[in-house]
């Protein structure tokens, strides 16, 4: 069922397609711009036999570097700092006296983002850049390509789980302190809401995570993600030990198209944004590929903007891509092509401005499998025989005392598996307050990150919460 999801969100995106400074990117049809923003890396841990070039994360910030308040956000399975684009923006600008932190995990330092950056930048067409990652796949002639990394160079990357992930985001949450001259709050979405609700339970040489934190935001995802989406959790020694086994005998990234192509999600999802943003009422030619599955293939020409649309919408897109689903519209009832029509919290546009975001994208190429394992097996935040089989340190869970939000959508809400799971968090800890916003009726998965800012429910109700925090500094 996975691979037949991602085969399907590769051929959706294949629809729309044929370190500069992120604030030089244009803008959306919808006004949307990135406003005060910087980019900067950040020392990692030290991992044995990884080279030291890859010991960092880097991250962008949003609003202005001498507020007094950051708000530190991570990215989810297969995501990037690119996803927080809308967000960030709008809570620097509307949250007093804070600052936004988007991080990008390390293995974003292994994508080769150079022809997109010429697209984007007019330096390259549309088809260039598709030839450039995918179009010589199929194509011999092409000869100046993107060459993809050997799994058997990269084992040392076996060791990039959850352990690496927090070490790296203690590093980033410890610049952001300034030694304690500024408050931060931790949030994330999907898998990074779970390594937001994570952190704090970690021990760090004895001093617990919640520490050095003033509040928890976990976007469609927190510490029960394994169970709420219809995972199920590691307990196990012999479980973990298997995981780590069946790791060893492969590649470190994941691959869940199977093709021994585990970057190839990162360019197709990327092109198709590119495309849509730069030609967004020109028809799309790939409508008619002919490997593109029937249920993507309207019944009529459209536009690129309108075939990206087409393929995220929940009205119209598979059930199998609830990962990638938002509410936005529908194609037009009559044109040729015909475009796309607004008709929900999130406009087309506003896909195609935040997947088309380079340098630090939207989508991680080279996501650990390690990271993976190691979430499912900390998703109880509880020290169980496999959590000390993978070395995790899930110590401080009663002593968790920070405010905590969150919020969920039609695929977080299933079962209701993100409230519940951040109530139980609350029982067990003493965390003295927990806002749950349950929008699993109206949202989907990608609509708090991408719905217009005047009308999105996260934002709307995320940003007094900020303000009312017992710690925030005005």
């Amino acid at each position: 069922m996975r691979a037949r999801a991602f085969l399907v969100i590769v051929s959706a995106v294949f629809l729309a397609a044929c370190s500069a400074s992120p604030s030089s990117r244009p803008s959306s049809a919808s006004g949307l711009s990135l406003g005060e923003t910087s980019t900067f890396s950040v020392p990692g841990v030290s991992v044995p036999g990884t080279p030291t070039r890859y010991d960092k994360v880097m991250v962008r910030r949003f609003g202005s570097p001498a507020a007094a308040n950051v708000l530190v956000l991570v990215p989810g399975t297969l995501a990037g700092a690119a996803d927080f684009d809308i967000v960030g923006p709008y809570l620097a600008a509307h949250v007093p006296n804070l600052q936004v932190w988007a991080e990008m995990r390390r293995e974003g330092a292994l994508e080769d983002n150079s022809m997109l950056l010429r697209a984007l930048n007019g330096t390259a067409t549309v088809q260039q850049a598709f030839n450039y990652y995918l179009g010589w796949i199929a194509d011999s002639s092409i000869t100046s390509h993107y060459q993809p990394l050997k799994a058997s160079q990269f084992q040392f990357a076996d060791q990039w789980g959850l352990a690496v992930a927090m070490g790296d985001l203690h590093n980033v949450i410890g610049l952001a302190r300034d030694g304690g001259k500024h408050t931060v709050i931790l949030g994330g979405h999907s898998l990074g809401g779970a390594e937001a609700s994570i952190y704090p339970v970690w021990d760090f040489d004895g001093r617990g995570g919640y520490r050095d934190l003033a509040g928890i935001v976990g976007i469609d995802g927190d510490a029960g993600l394994a169970s709420g989406f219809g995972g199920t959790p590691t307990t196990s020694a012999p479980e973990a030990k298997a995981a780590l086994a069946k790791l060893q005998a492969g590649s470190p990234w994941l691959d869940l198209l199977g093709f021994g192509l585990p970057w190839i999600t990162g360019p197709f999802a990327e092109l198709g944004a590119v495309a849509a943003l730069k030609e967004p009422q020109a028809v799309s030619v790939n409508q008619k590929f002919p490997l593109l599955p029937a249920e993507l293939k309207p019944s009529f020409p459209a536009t690129n903007q309108g075939l990206l649309g087409y393929a995220f919408d929940a009205s119209t897109s598979p059930a199998a891509l609830a990962l990638i689903h938002v509410h936005s519209g529908h194609l037009a009832a009559r044109g040729s092509p015909r475009p796309w029509v607004d008709a929900g919290p999130t406009p087309v546009q506003d896909i195609a401005y935040v997947f088309s975001q380079e340098p630090l994208g939207p989508v991680d190429w080279y996501f650990p499998q390690r990271l993976s394992i190691d979430v499912g097996a900390a998703s109880s935040l509880a020290q169980t025989p496999a959590a000390g089989v993978l070395g995790l340190r899930l110590a401080h869970l009663h002593q968790v005392d920070v405010p905590m939000y969150v919020i969920q959508t039609s695929l977080g809400g299933s079962h209701n598996g993100v409230a519940d799971a951040a109530h139980s968090y609350q029982r067990q800890s003493r965390i003295p307050s927990l806002t749950v916003i349950d929008k699993h009726s109206t949202y989907s998965h990608l609509d708090p990150l991408l719905a217009t800012p005047s009308k999105n429910a996260f934002l709307q109700t995320v940003v007094p919460w900020i303000e009312k925090l017992p710690r925030y500094r005005h």
